[in-house]
């Protein structure tokens, strides 16, 4: 194998492959989607080579594979992500992500005052809209719209 061959992230043999992630945004994602919730091996890739956008991130996470709905709203960070469902080495997947019309039970809802913070119990869900390719988040208990940032970077 030539130096240029050699793969500069392990390769699966059965997972998930989350690609194409704009360089920065892949520790929101870990974050956001609970990856680093299981016990099973998890590669991160940061700001590696991309044609495309110069850098980017990757993850890789074994012996888990992402439904259509977790993939998608990966667009919330990632809006030209892939995401490669990998079975014995092999691509047997490879989706491209639509944004969601909805986000549930992944951010938290930034107005204090909100059902969602106040009784713990009730589940975030937020209607997502795109203005002009800015992407606002629209709580659907307290109806209040904030831009995407707003949303990710509350904890």
């Amino acid at each position: 194998m030539t130096e240029k061959e050699q793969l500069q992230v392990e390769a699966i043999k059965n997972g998930t492959v989350i690609d194409h992630i704009p360089a920065g945004q892949a520790l929101n994602i870990l974050k956001h989607f609970h990856i680093l919730d299981n016990n099973d091996r998890i590669t991160v890739g940061f700001n590696l080579p991309s044609k495309a956008n110069g850098h980017k991130d990757l993850i890789k996470v074994e012996n888990v594979r992402f439904t259509e709905e977790q993939a998608n709203q990966l667009s919330i960070f990632a809006p030209n992500a892939t995401v490669n469902i990998i079975e014995d080495y092999k691509v047997v997947n490879k989706r491209n992500i639509d944004l969601p019309e909805s986000v549930t039970a992944v951010f938290k809802c930034p107005n204090s005052n909100c059902i969602t913070n106040v009784e713990k119990t009730a589940v975030t869900n937020f209607k997502v809209i795109n203005k002009n390719g800015k992407i606002q988040l629209k709580c659907r208990f307290c109806e209040k719209v904030f831009n995407k940032e707003i949303v990710t970077d509350n904890i």
